[in-house]
């Protein structure tokens, strides 16, 4: 492991030592599991700035590294830790001096662009609380952020202020970009000095992040986080994609969640490494391998959807492909991971988190990966699976994050959902947090995903995984995506129904249907079948997370006559095979 000078004098010199020793073990046990789960403890400071006390102390040993690089194949910005550590200070010292104040809400709506960054940084140093939000937000998303946010601050591309003319609220309002009436410029903010004093240490319990839930299933939850639980929760992230100091990491993600700052701030700059932003109006698997290519990424991200695209594409043309490849977002289906070693001869490797947490489970560098298995507890957490319905634990049950540890809860789980105690309470019940997610476990610790708890349903008295029917489902070559849902049935009380995307040079039309029913047929026990076909695109948050909950609302709203016959658009396994 290469070793670092010291850090530069910080105003908390103590939580900086600690949090990069604990930073440097996990970089020399990066392929020894058994030993950082063995002894890897978390830092736990009083009063901790991660801006402050971590970045600004890296940008000062490597002043001239670059932390941030934005292309879209034609032009690309560059900036160094340096640049950012200056502008940053500079953003701040402009940010308090129009009001902005330690705990403030500050709604930051803003693209892949190098002023998402300082704004992070800067509201950071001041003490803010940022409340990401994703630039696809239509006004009723933003009123409901503005108010359950109780937002004083909104930083926005002028292009969007149009959206929050119909918002109201009393809040400062920045525009980023072209002048905008009744909007502060941004560009006034490199008039300030170079230079900003914080006004006091800054509490490590003190609320960070606010984050809202995609909402897959409900109205969306505000996560809120501390300003260690993500700075210092990140840890397990960086562990998990194998980051080192001076890698090139690209993740594709959109600002506005949570996987954004997992990947695009906290982890790769726990580690030193490069953030790489493959800037895109519409996503182009051939340009982003030839920015992979040109810019040397070594670190890979994205969520299984990309993963899906990619693999529709020639993947020969990366002639020097990342030595680590990871997925998340979604549960990565194993015939992303088989194509892709076949490809490239690198492994795939899938790990699971949520906006309340940072990556609690997955296959880390050098350790072993078994097929379908989302991999292994990382160092600092305790799993434990329990029954849906008793809390008792299970083979098959919730995955869970044990609370009741000496030192208290692991560091990377939120401090509870903002403004509702009483869901807070609900999750953390009995001394763990429960995710809502179902998984199984080997005898060698392996957790597999089986599905969220309000997927999962009976058919025939079955219990079926809708992601174990799509996994087989992509591996006919006709599917691009899909999503299993129960669609009612008179006597089976359910049969599992699939809603499909082709994949290109296919067409929606009944040779097509009764292929894929063969292939059902051919992979899947009989119990399991899928029986009902639609093809159709999918309905996603705008995180791009399936929302199957739609689907399941649209087959139970069907009526009784409907369903007998079957709707416009449907195929049905029987019509074919006579089953």
């Amino acid at each position: 492991m290469t070793e670092h000078p010291g850090p530069e004098p910080s105003p908390t010199g103590a939580p900086t030592a600690e949090l990069r020793a604990a930073r440097d073990f996990l970089l020399a046990t990066r392929s020894d599991r058994t030993r950082a789960v063995a002894e890897f403890s978390w830092p736990r400071p009083v009063d901790f700035n991660w801006a402050l006390d971590w970045f600004d102390v890296v940008a000062a040993e490597h002043p001239h590294r670059p932390a941030l690089v934005i292309t879209d194949g034609r032009t690309r910005l560059v900036r160094s830790y340096g640049d950012l550590s200056r502008r940053s200070d500079q953003v701040a010292a402009w940010l308090r001096a129009n009001g902005l104040r330690r705990g403030d809400r500050v709604l930051v709506m803003l693209g892949n662009q190098v002023e998402l960054w300082e704004v992070l940084l800067a509201a950071m140093k001041v003490g803010a609380v940022v409340v990401p939000a994703s630039t696809l937000l239509r006004p009723a998303d933003l009123q409901d952020r503005i108010d359950r946010g109780r937002v004083a601050f909104v930083v926005a591309r002028s292009v969007d202020t149009a959206d929050f003319r119909a918002v109201t609220g009393t809040f400062v309002r920045i525009a980023v970009g072209d002048p905008e009436p009744g909007w502060i410029e941004y560009a006034d903010s490199t008039s300030m000095p170079t230079r900003f004093v914080p006004d006091g240490p800054t509490p490590a319990a003190a609320p960070l992040l606010e984050y809202f839930t995609s909402g897959t299933t409900a109205r969306p939850k505000l996560v809120q986080h501390s300003h260690v639980s993500y700075p210092i929760g990140h840890l397990t992230t960086m562990y998990w994609i194998g980051l080192q100091p001076g890698d090139v990491h690209l993740n594709i993600s959109s600002p506005g969640w949570a996987k954004h700052a997992w990947s695009n701030v906290f982890a790769p700059w726990l580690a030193g490494a490069t953030v790489l932003v493959h800037s895109y109006e519409r996503f182009d698997a051939a340009a982003l391998l030839r920015t992979m290519d040109t810019e040397g990424v070594t670190t890979f991200c994205a969520p299984p959807t990309v993963w899906r695209m990619l693999l529709q594409s020639d993947l020969s043309v990366l002639r020097t492909p990342p030595r680590e490849l990871v997925a998340a977002g979604e549960p990565l289906n194993p015939e992303v991971v088989a194509r892709t070693q076949q490809a490239w001869g690198r492994t795939v490797r899938d790990g699971f988190g949520q906006t309340e947490m940072t990556l609690a489970v997955g296959n880390s560098p050098g350790q072993p990966v078994r097929a379908g298995s989302m991999g292994r507890p990382m160092p600092g957490y305790r799993i434990g699976l329990l029954d849906v319905k008793t809390g008792e634990p299970a083979a098959e049950g919730e995955l869970a994050v044990d609370l009741r540890g000496a030192d208290g809860p692991p560091v990377p789980l939120m401090t509870g959902y903002a403004g509702d105690a009483d869901r807070t309470a609900e999750a953390t019940a009995a001394g763990w947090y429960r995710t809502g997610d179902v998984a199984t476990v080997d005898d060698d610790g392996y957790l597999t995903y089986v599905g969220r708890a309000d997927d999962v349903f009976k058919a025939s008295d079955y219990r079926i995984s809708p992601f174990e029917l799509e996994s087989v489902l992509l591996r006919s070559p006709a599917v691009a995506e899909a999503a299993v849902v129960p669609s009612p049935h008179p006597t089976r009380l359910a049969v599992p129904k699939a809603f499909v995307v082709l994949a290109d040079g296919y067409r929606p039309d009944a040779a097509v249907a009764q292929a894929i029913f063969a292939h059902s047929q051919r992979e899947l026990a009989p119990y399991q079948r899928i029986r009902r076909l639609e093809f159709a695109d999918l309905p996603k948050t705008i995180s791009g997370k399936i929302r199957r909950v739609e689907l399941r609302e649209r087959e139970s709203a069907r009526s009784t006559d409907d369903l007998a016959t079957g709707g416009p658009g449907e195929y049905r396994a029987e019509d074919f095979s006579g089953d």
